[in-house]
C-alpha cells in the first residue's frame, strides 16, 4: 500500500494569518521601542508606547483580518449560490461545462462526460465549487479563525521586545531590542518554512531585511526629531 502523502495546504489559511500576525508584532512593536528609545526618552515611555502598540496591533490584526477575509467569504458564497441557481435551471449545460474543464484538464471528450456525470450525481454544487470556481473546504475563508490566529500570534510577537525593555538598560535598548527581534524574526521565518514545507533561507532572508529596514527607519526618525525636542 502507498503511505500517505503529507501535503501542506490545509494549513495556508491559519498558517498565512499566523505568521503574518507574528511578524507584525515583532517587528512593529520592536520598530516602535527602538524608535522611541532613539530619541532618549525615558524606560517608562518606551514601555508605554510598547504596550500601546501592542494592544493598537492586535486589534487592528483582527479587524483587518475579519473583514479582508470576510470579504472573500462573501465573495465565495456570492459564486456558490449564482452556481446553485444554475444548476436549478439548466443542469445539463452546467454538465457539459463541467466535463469541457475536464477535457481542458488532459481528459478525452467521453471520459470526461462520465466523469462529470458521476461527480455532479454525488454532489453537483461541491463538483462546480471545485473544479470551476476553486473553492473548496481546504482552502476557503475563515474569517473568525483568520482573526483569532493574527490576533494572538501578533501578540505573541510583540511580547518578544517589550520584554527587553523591563531587563536591558536604557543605553543599550536600540542595539539590543533590534538585534534580538531580528533573531527572533529569524526564528520565526524557519517555524513558518518548516511548517508550510518551503525553503528555510529564503524565509528567513525575507523577515529579517524587511524587519531590520523597519527598525533602521524608525530608530532614524526617532534619534532625528527626538534631538528637536
Amino acid at each position: 500500500m502507498k503511505p500517505s502523502e503529507n501535503h501542506r495546504t490545509h494549513r495556508i489559511g491559519w498558517l498565512r494569518a499566523a505568521v503574518l500576525g507574528a511578524n507584525d508584532g515583532i517587528v512593529s512593536t520592536a520598530s516602535l521601542i527602538v524608535g522611541v528609545a532613539a530619541s532618549e526618552a525615558s524606560r517608562n515611555s518606551v514601555l508605554v508606547a510598547g504596550l500601546a502598540g501592542l494592544v493598537a496591533g492586535a486589534m487592528a490584526m483582527a479587524a483587518g483580518e475579519y473583514v479582508s477575509v470576510s470579504s472573500q467569504s462573501d465573495t465565495e458564497n456570492a459564486d456558490l449560490e449564482r452556481e446553485r441557481e444554475e444548476l436549478a435551471t439548466d443542469v445539463d449545460f452546467e454538465t457539459a461545462e463541467l466535463a469541457a474543464i475536464y477535457v481542458q484538464r488532459g481528459l478525452d471528450a467521453e471520459l470526461a462526460k462520465q466523469v462529470a456525470a458521476q461527480l455532479m450525481a454525488h454532489d453537483a454544487l461541491g463538483a462546480h465549487a471545485r473544479d470551476e470556481l476553486g473553492i473548496s473546504d481546504t482552502l476557503s475563508a475563515r474569517p473568525v479563525q483568520a482573526a483569532l490566529a493574527s490576533a494572538c500570534m501578533f501578540t505573541m510577537g510583540a511580547v518578544l521586545p517589550l520584554l527587553l525593555v523591563l531587563v536591558v538598560p536604557a543605553a543599550w535598548l536600540v542595539g539590543v531590542v533590534s538585534g534580538s527581534s531580528l533573531l527572533f524574526l529569524a526564528v520565526l521565518g524557519a517555524l513558518a518554512a518548516r511548517a508550510g514545507g518551503s525553503p528555510v533561507w529564503k524565509s528567513v532572508a525575507r523577515v529579517t531585511f524587511w524587519g531590520a529596514l523597519a527598525m533602521a527607519l524608525t530608530a532614524g526618525v526617532g534619534a532625528l526629531f527626538g534631538a528637536r525636542v
